[in-house]
């Protein structure tokens, strides 16, 4: 009998793709109305967040070939929270799709992702819950609001659940291979280009490919690398039982040089184990090599672990916090998640992971039930940031197919229960799962609308300044922002991104807070400075460097902006420095040291101790001259000064610095109280006198200090008496 003619590699294809299919015209369609709705109220391609133009802005200088720069002439940024995001961007930039037409790119991706991560989610389901339950999971996924929303928003957010979700498939599916059917595989050995289990070998390669992968995509993805390297090191510490093994060819040794040849393997697999570990390593690489530091200016900025401000009580709190916040309102359909969640969803996937864990036990996929849970609790990962609420919540989302495979199993098992009751009702998982599926998608016309608006309100405040600043803007200003995505992307001119994302260096002063900014804006060379601001007020709270408004953009109707109005401003200067002495002095005295507070190099030079969460209370303020009962001459030239300080200190401890011992010294404290405040001062512990800080505005006062307690370096200490607070600005000692 001759054999059967080998499918063509067309056939294969598309029998791989065929499962594909029905999503996609799911998606197609959501996809259809999601981008109807957006051109209805924008009027064009528009997106709704700022952070895509981000990602667009990158893709353009990749295509320019500047690598990762953010903008021409400033060098790498390790601002990009996506690696791979823009890599897929880059080529429909270069291939000409320009402005508002690399929109439709970043929705056709998203439609292709949003389609695989409904087909994923079905087959991590199915060897828990079973093919009608596992079909109710894709229909879930496929009808889930955040999911359409994020599908459709230009982020990296649904591409990013597809390879968590068909990595943890992957390794489950390595842990526990599917049972050979021996009647199915014969029957689809008749029958050419009918599918068949992938061998092991294959999944293993798939499965390194995708642990790899997915920290470049998101660097929580490193979840989807440790799960990828435990599966495979797990493979290669076992040996394969033959039963699992694929049928040899007949030209295939025997069954004894097969095993030796399994066993000589083995090696190469635990090579295979550590490729997915590499992944992590390739981003900080990156920064080290090119921006000097391993860490991400998106990770300086947004991460509570390592943040300055928060010890290890506020930190415990915060992250506590976070967690409460998670489960008692993100994925319960509370206020932060109304637009995605039915309410009470979280009582729906408590009961999940429940019947995920009786699934286990039922089925024998201990391995996936496992893989399935470490996915879901992912979900905490997000809680380490200072806060996981920023852009419709969009960080959790990537973890929520594992929920949904867990209410699958809740649909699978109250099915059996009811059919075990009564063998008539088998309609009762597809009955469940389909209940399931359609409240979620009972949300697709609130988010739809919400998607909607929100990509109106960029379009009509971000996007708008970025092109007026591209007609009113010189070709050589530099552009201070802080939101850096659509104002970079359409102005075309160079940003200064005030909150430290996409300008390498300027984290650290925006997580210090205002007052630090504005000290740290005294040092940059004039080159650097912005010559313009487009920032919303309230954010920046820095109006020493705010200038003449130019012109703002007011969204009112709109949920989505970080506020209502966004003004341009041209860039002041003239008051840097301008606090930098005190309004009196006396001929013939100089400052022989200075702490000038809020200024974070001053003050690390000093030892000046912060409290937690100082950052908080740093302030850049600019007043009339101060009230100053300092002796000496006053400088009537300065009448209005600028200063960053830090508010509500209750005391103030650092240690001075002097060349030479002094002949007489003086310290000199510039301080505000809101309701009247008297310090006590010492140095080394003694003693030395009292200040009396009148309530309102700033004022400058003085004390004789002892000289031979300044012939060391010398702690000096600030202590509330009276009051409920003071605001330190500046300490000088000055002498001879």
């Amino acid at each position: 009998m001759a054999a059967s003619p080998a499918p063509s590699r067309l056939r294969a294809l598309a029998t791989r793709a065929l499962p594909y299919a029905p999503a996609l015209a799911a998606s197609g369609a959501l996809g259809a109305l999601c981008v109807r709705a957006i051109l209805a109220q924008a009027g064009r391609p528009a997106l709704p967040l700022d952070d895509a133009f981000i990602h667009m802005q990158y893709a353009r200088r990749l295509a320019e070939g500047g690598f990762f720069s953010f903008v021409a002439g400033d060098g790498y940024s390790s601002g990009a929270t996506s690696l791979l995001w823009p890599v897929l961007l880059a080529p429909f930039h270069a291939l000409g799709l320009r402005d508002l037409s690399l929109v439709y790119a970043v929705w056709a991706l998203g439609l292709v992702f949003h389609a695989a991560l409904a087909v994923e989610t079905a087959r991590l389901a199915r060897p828990l819950a079973g093919p009608a339950a596992a079909a109710g999971a894709g229909a879930m996924c496929a009808g889930f609001a955040a999911f359409a929303w994020f599908a459709w928003s230009g982020m990296e957010t649904v591409a990013f659940a597809w390879i968590l979700t068909r990595t943890a498939r992957l390794a489950a599916a390595l842990c526990e291979p599917a049972p050979r059917e021996p009647a199915t595989d014969s029957a689809a050995a008749a029958q050419p280009g009918a599918p068949s289990r992938p061998p092991t070998a294959s999944i293993a390669r798939s499965l390194a490919l995708c642990g790899f992968v997915a920290p470049l995509l998101r660097p929580e993805g490193a979840l989807a690398s440790l799960l990828a390297a435990i599966a495979l090191a797990l493979r290669a510490s076992r040996a394969v039982p033959p039963a699992l093994l694929p049928a040899p060819p007949l030209s295939a040794p025997s069954p004894s040089r097969s095993g030796a040849l399994w066993h000589s393997a083995r090696p190469a697999g635990r090579l295979l184990a550590l490729a997915p570990l590499l992944g992590p390593l390739v981003v900080p690489a990156l920064n080290k090599l090119l921006a000097g530091h391993p860490t991400s200016s998106t990770t300086s900025v947004k991460w509570l672990i390592g943040n300055p401000n928060y010890d290890g009580p506020t930190l415990g709190a915060a992250l506590l916090d976070n967690v409460r916040l998670l489960v008692t309102d993100v994925i319960d359909g509370g206020q932060w998640t109304a637009v995605f969640l039915p309410e009470g969803s979280a009582a729906v996937i408590a009961l999940g992971a429940v019947a995920l864990a009786v699934a286990a036990h039922r089925r024998g996929r201990p391995a996936h039930a496992l893989i399935v849970g470490a996915l879901a609790l992912g979900a905490l990962l997000p809680c380490t940031y200072l806060s996981f609420l920023w852009n419709r919540v969009r960080y959790v989302w990537p973890f929520a197919p594992a929920w949904i495979v867990m209410v699958a199993c809740l649909a699978r098992e109250l099915g059996d229960v009811a059919q075990r009751l009564r063998p008539s009702l088998h309609y009762v998982t597809p009955l469940l799962a389909g209940a399931f599926a359609g409240a979620l998608a009972a949300r697709l016309p609130w988010a739809i609308d919400d998607l909607a608006n929100s990509a109106r309100a960029i379009d009509r405040q971000q996007v708008w300044l970025g092109r007026w600043a591209a007609r009113h803007l010189p070709e050589d200003a530099r552009i201070g922002v802080n939101d850096t995505g659509a104002l970079a992307y359409f102005s075309g001119r160079r940003t200064f991104d005030v909150v430290g994302l996409t300008t390498e260096g300027e984290a650290r002063y925006w997580v210090a807070g205002a007052g630090s900014r504005f000290e740290h804006y005294e040092k940059l060379p004039p080159e650097r400075r912005p010559t313009h601001f487009i920032v919303y007020p309230h954010w920046m709270a820095c109006p020493p460097v705010l200038g003449r408004a130019l012109v703002d953009a007011t969204v009112e109707d709109q949920a989505i902006l970080g506020g209502t109005t966004m003004i341009a401003y041209e860039a002041r200067w003239d008051l840097l420095g301008s606090g930098a002495l005190p309004v009196r002095s006396v001929p013939g005295e100089r400052i022989l040291d200075e702490l000038d507070v809020s200024d974070l190099e001053s003050e690390a030079a000093h030892a000046y101790a912060l409290d937690p969460l100082a950052d908080q209370r740093n302030m850049a303020i600019a007043l009339a001259a101060p009230e100053s009962s300092a002796p000496g001459e006053l400088d009537l030239t300065r009448t209005e000064l600028a200063d960053g300080g830090r508010y509500h200190r209750t005391a103030d401890r650092f240690v001075a610095h002097l060349a030479a011992p002094p002949a007489e010294a003086r310290l000199v404290l510039r301080v505000a109280s809101d309701d009247g405040a008297e310090l006590a001062v010492s140095v080394a512990g003694e003693a030395i006198g009292t200040i009396d800080v009148p309530r309102g505005p700033w004022v400058e006062r003085a004390l004789p200090l002892p000289a031979a307690r300044l012939s060391t370096p010398a702690p000096i200490a600030i202590a509330l008496r009276r009051g409920a607070g003071f605001h330190a600005f500046h300490y000088w000692i000055t002498g001879r």
